[in-house]
């Protein structure tokens, strides 16, 4: 498994620094969570990290691949998958149809072999509707395969943006706020979700949430941002007692 190098990352928009000199390693296998205020950096080292945003200057690198300069299409050829903050499936089709649609990328065929669909190509089809389907079992969408997402409720549509990045079989999976707005009964299923994928996919997770008793949870190791800058990083034990982090995140009495 790969390790995740974020190297002196700064990130400027006009004269607003988004991040600045940001240092992270993200060990491989662990659920990593980076916290802090709205407005800390957390999406936006995400957007760098998957291709969206291109550093200032600074270094990423995952294993010996550079992604500093890298497009989200390279990012996620390197078995890097992203599920958004901000729903990114579209509302008219069905669940299966937006998963299948996300498998795309894994499909190994040309467009003669597609217009055909005969051979290679329905054996391709066939292995990653097979994919699909074990994501569907694995983040227990069944019931909901074939209805419009626009049509389900809010945290199973959470769901399925998760899963929609799992059809891609990442190894290193980055979840932005993926609880956000979600009532407890259903934040309490998606951690289950989130631990079973780093140990039943063996995939490292980095995850960027509010909730900070949940981070507190099942986090291996936690990083602290505030106006974009690094203010604190270590085990949940360790992040509690660190003075600046007190006075940003979590709050004095």
């Amino acid at each position: 498994m790969a390790k995740l190098n974020i190297k002196d990352v700064t990130l400027t928009f006009g004269g607003l620094a988004a991040l600045s000199n940001v240092d992270m390693d993200i060990e491989p296998g662990l659920i990593t969570s980076i916290i802090g205020p709205n407005g800390a950096g957390k999406t936006s080292l995400l957007n760098c990290i998957s291709g969206f945003y291109h550093p200032t200057s600074g270094e990423i690198h995952y294993d010996n691949n550079r992604l500093t300069h890298a497009s989200p299409h390279q990012v996620s050829s390197l078995g890097i998958a992203r599920a958004f903050q901000n729903l990114e499936l579209f509302s008219g089709m069905t669940v299966l149809d937006n998963l299948m649609l996300a498998r795309h990328q894994k499909l190994k065929y040309n467009i003669l072999q597609a217009m055909v669909f005969f051979g290679k190509a329905s054996r391709e089809e066939s292995k990653n509707r097979q994919y699909v389907e074990e994501v569907i079992d694995f983040m227990e969408l069944e019931p909901y395969r074939k209805q419009t997402v626009g049509n389900l409720s809010y945290g199973i549509q959470k769901r399925v943006e998760v899963a929609r990045a799992l059809t891609l079989a990442p190894e290193l999976l980055l979840l932005d706020e993926p609880m956000a707005g979600m009532n407890i009964e259903e934040k309490e299923d998606m951690v289950r979700f989130i631990i079973d994928i780093q140990i039943e996919r063996e995939a490292t997770v980095v995850l960027v949430e509010h909730d900070l008793g949940v981070v507190m949870d099942i986090s291996d190791r936690i990083y602290v941002l505030d106006f974009g800058e690094l203010i604190g990083s270590g085990t949940p034990e360790e992040i509690v007692k660190i003075p600046k982090v007190i006075e940003a995140y979590i709050g004095e009495d």
